[in-house]
């Protein structure tokens, strides 16, 4: 009985795990006229509707400040992987990299997180 019950909950964990979390899998940052930054950040995640779907994304400092924040309004079920961009975003002098984490309204942060040198 014990062995069942454990093969039973490895498999409803396995299927939570399948369902995922947000993964940022690509980011594109430029240099704006007035010193700040923006970037294009691209998502993957198996956005199932209003109740389960990326919601956000932030840009961070290596020590974790949220440096901007882009809040996605709607689920791209049907745009998968998608690009959304953010604009206006101040990064103190003297960082070179930053890191963009995505969040789904399910799980929260946890998914793939991407560092980006900046130019």
């Amino acid at each position: 009985m014990a062995k069942l019950f454990m093969a039973c909950f490895a498999l409803m964990w396995s299927v939570a795990a399948f369902a995922g979390e947000a993964d940022v899998i690509a980011v594109e940052a430029w240099k704006d006229g007035d010193g700040r930054y923006s970037f294009g950040v691209t998502v993957r995640h198996a956005d199932e509707g209003w109740k389960h779907y990326a919601d956000a994304w932030d840009v961070l400092a290596p020590d974790g400040t949220v440096l901007g924040t882009r809040t996605l309004y709607h689920p791209h079920v049907d745009e998968q992987p998608f690009t959304r961009s953010l604009s206006g975003v101040e990064v103190p002098p003297g960082l070179t990299e930053v890191i963009v984490r995505a969040h789904d309204k399910v799980h929260g942060h946890g998914g793939k997180d991407f560092r980006v040198k900046l130019p």
